[in-house]
């Protein structure tokens, strides 16, 4: 029995790490979709959401069998609830990877900002650094960097405020950019909640090997964008 248990924690792992990989490219086209104003690319993510969705249900129904037919306890019973908790997390990366897409069908158009842009993209490619060393932390039970990427998270708020500030100081002096930018600070906050919701993952990771609940990088907790 135990064997069969662990198997079947094994298979929610690997399961779990490819839904993160899922979101994590998604979170990559999106950006690159929004950047390059590519309409296509941006429905190909707004279309793969529903396996992102279909991985978190299937995850979860996972997780509820296994405690009701397995009775885990202690560390067992940990692994089953981070990823419950993780997968969550994830899925709600992946909305807001949607969301950007769909701020690229949008924004088509628009009068634009390159340089803002830029900053859009470099801001994004940390996110992307960030999501996937959340997901090798979780792999590794690695604590330690689980912590490390929460406090780098702290770099994409502050790429996330200059991002919302050169942007208003265009539009006030560029009524053409106000669509345009209105939805470039969107994109920062869906990216800058992205970074926030690797943090929450980070936690998780924590609490798989402690058993505690530790709050991280607990400057930006009430960021407005859910």
């Amino acid at each position: 029995m135990r064997r069969v248990f662990e198997e079947e924690l094994n298979d929610l792992h690997v399961h779990f790490f490819e839904m993160g990989k899922m979101v994590n490219e998604a979170i990559y086209k999106s950006v690159k979709a929004f950047v390059n104003h590519d309409k296509e690319l941006a429905q190909e993510v707004i279309n793969g959401d529903l396996e992102i969705n279909r991985h978190e249900v299937e995850l979860e129904k996972q997780c509820f069998e296994m405690i009701a037919l397995q009775q885990p306890v202690t560390t067992d019973l940990r692994k089953i609830v981070t990823v419950m908790k993780a997968c969550a997390d994830l899925e709600r990366m992946g909305d807001h990877a949607v969301s950007i897409a769909k701020s690229t069908i949008r924004v088509k158009g628009n009068k634009r900002i390159y340089e803002v842009e830029a900053e859009i993209a470099e801001m994004s490619e940390k996110v992307k650094v960030m999501v996937q060393g959340v997901l090798d932390a979780y792999v590794n039970f690695d604590t330690e960097k689980a912590k490390q990427i929460a406090l780098s998270d702290r770099a994409v708020d502050k790429d996330a405020k200059k991002i919302h500030h050169d942007c208003i100081e265009h539009m006030k002096v560029d009524s053409e950019i106000v669509l345009g930018g209105s939805d470039y600070m969107l994109v920062a906050g869906y990216l800058e909640r992205i970074g926030d919701y690797v943090t929450n993952i980070s936690e998780w990771i924590v609490y798989l090997n402690s058993g505690k609940v530790v709050e991280l990088n607990t400057h930006n907790k009430n960021s407005p964008i859910s």
